[in-house]
């Protein structure tokens, strides 16, 4: 069996040769040096993080204007946090940072039980006890498959969880331009009607005319880079049929990324060089229908494990939320 599944993806920007990269506070641009050769040095840049690539890829599996899983993925349990007062959708467990162990999903009511007995009574979470991980990945599977893939840590109090599971994000994603160039340039921020700057209207209202400067970057090679875990979800003991329903979440992920565009900033624009994809192995990368066939069949094959289909409703409510004044 494969244990990982691994590509390298050449881009290019779809218009002009600029793109700007992520930015972090304090650092800004994150540029760095990898060896080359027996000697030699050359300039990295960081275009997307790890942690931003994860956004995109669990981005193409939620569609935002009807707030649902795209249809591939119809089948497939999560927790929907509806508003307690009028049923209004608010969040879930494919949208939230921590997936599952989202404090909007824990601070919920699962039919009027707090899901922070459910998660912890269902994961058999008690004091002096090690984890059973292959039957806590069972459960995890069965309220939500995707925090396998993408990773999900239950951190709680220990007078409220005895134990905290953790499983690891198993894909991963990230984009760096090699033998990079700084481009610099500029703007103004014009304000026709205010065109003096005082203290009754300063720059700091955003009053004035305001000049600035940008730093883009060009890059003899951009790649990006992706890599599935076949065999880290192999170890949760789920079976064939659930493994290959989550590498094959992931391998669609990438391909519908790719499709998409990675269109990941405003001055980033970036595209495949090449319409086929090749992983390591010199596997080609499926297109998104015959994922999206390859999909709908494991999520048949995993009926008996899913032990039901479609989302798990919670109910929130911010007074309940809120921590109690002591």
């Amino acid at each position: 069996m494969t244990r990982r599944h691994l590509f390298e993806i050449d881009l290019a920007p779809a218009v002009g040769s600029r793109f700007q990269p992520t930015g972090f506070p304090d650092i800004g641009h994150a540029r760095f040096e990898r060896p080359v050769g027996d000697h030699g040095w050359e300039d990295v840049l960081l275009v997307e993080s790890a942690q931003s690539m994860a956004n995109h890829l669990e981005g193409t599996a939620w569609d935002g204007a009807p707030q649902a899983p795209d249809p591939t993925l119809d089948g497939l349990p999560y927790v929907r946090v509806v508003a307690d007062e009028d049923g209004r959708y608010l969040t879930s467990s494919r949208t939230e940072a921590h997936r599952l162990a989202s404090a909007f999903v824990k601070d919920s009511l699962l039919d009027g039980t707090p899901m922070r007995e459910v998660i912890r009574d269902r994961l058999d979470l008690r004091a002096d006890t090690p984890l059973q991980r292959h039957a806590v990945a069972r459960e995890v599977f069965r309220l939500d498959p995707l925090s396998l893939l993408h990773g999900v840590f239950f951190a709680e109090k220990a007078e409220v969880w005895p134990a905290q599971p953790r499983f690891t994000r198993a894909i991963t994603g990230f984009v760096e331009a090699m033998d990079v160039k700084a481009a610099v340039s500029g703007g103004v921020k014009r304000d026709d009607v205010r065109h003096q700057r005082d203290e009754s209207g300063s720059s700091a209202e955003g009053y004035g005319s305001i000049p600035f400067h940008r730093t883009e970057w060009t890059a003899r090679r951009i790649v990006a880079s992706f890599a599935i875990d076949e065999g880290l979800l192999a170890s949760y003991g789920l079976g064939d049929a659930a493994t290959a329903l989550l590498v094959a979440v992931g391998r669609w992920e990438i391909r519908s990324l790719l499709d998409r565009g990675l269109r990941l900033r405003s001055a980033c624009d970036l595209e495949p060089l090449a319409p086929e994809v090749i992983d390591r192995d010199r596997r080609p990368l499926p297109s998104a229908k015959e994922l999206h066939d390859e999909i709908r069949e494991h999520v048949a094959a995993c009926a008996a494990l899913l032990e039901g289909t479609g989302p798990i409703e919670v109910r929130w409510n911010i007074e309940r939320a809120r921590p109690k004044k002591r």
